[in-house]
């Protein structure tokens, strides 16, 4: 299977995907200790099933009874944990389906190279980096984490090593983006 069939599962056009806004409202108003559950879950399967960014756990409302630089490293450590669970499981789905040829099959009909310039970017970073690359590519905010976790997937064997580097990944882009919103004034 190539990199560009995985690749897709994670960035198909957002109409195919059933509407998850009530998910994102959902971790926008998550309160309490419960909240930090909602936001493994939405960081769980944005790893491997969800269009969208993760950010959006910085925007919980969770009202631990602590200062919130303490909450939001707590948000950042629990968002990390549920995708680096999520993407344990999108690895696991990765191989499979690299061993099903399902996906190359469709993608062999459509009439242009749909993921080609990701693909090769994707490749080159995963082959000059292994996985200090897949981190490092997660720690780009706003970029669709599925693309990478479901393409490095296919290149890489270490399920412990492909969970560490999601996991230091996801932290990484909540600490830069909670760092860039902080540089710019806006309060978190």
């Amino acid at each position: 299977m190539t990199l560009a069939a995985c690749a897709t599962l994670g960035s198909l056009p957002l109409s195919i995907y059933p509407d998850f806004s009530w998910l994102s409202a959902l971790v926008e108003t998550a309160t309490g200790w419960f909240g930090l559950a909602i936001i493994f879950a939405y960081s769980f399967l944005i790893a491997f099933a969800l269009p969208g960014v993760s950010e959006i756990v910085l925007a919980a409302p969770l009202n631990l009874g602590l200062p919130r630089s303490v909450v939001l490293g707590i948000i950042i450590l629990v968002s990390g944990v549920g995708k680096a669970a999520g993407s344990v499981f999108a690895f696991y789905l990765g191989r499979e389906t690299k061993e099903s040829g399902v996906v190359d099959r469709l993608l062999e009909k459509l009439p242009v190279d749909v993921m080609g310039w990701s693909e090769r970017k994707t490749v080159e970073i995963a082959q000059r980096w292994g996985y200090a690359g897949l981190a490092a590519a997660l720690c780009v905010p706003g970029f669709p984490d599925t693309l990478s976790i479901y393409a490095f997937s296919i290149l890489e064997d270490d399920y412990v090593k492909f969970a560490a580097a999601t996991f230091v990944g996801s932290c990484g882009r909540l600490v830069v983006t909670v760092v860039g919103l902080t540089a710019v004034g806006f309060v978190i």
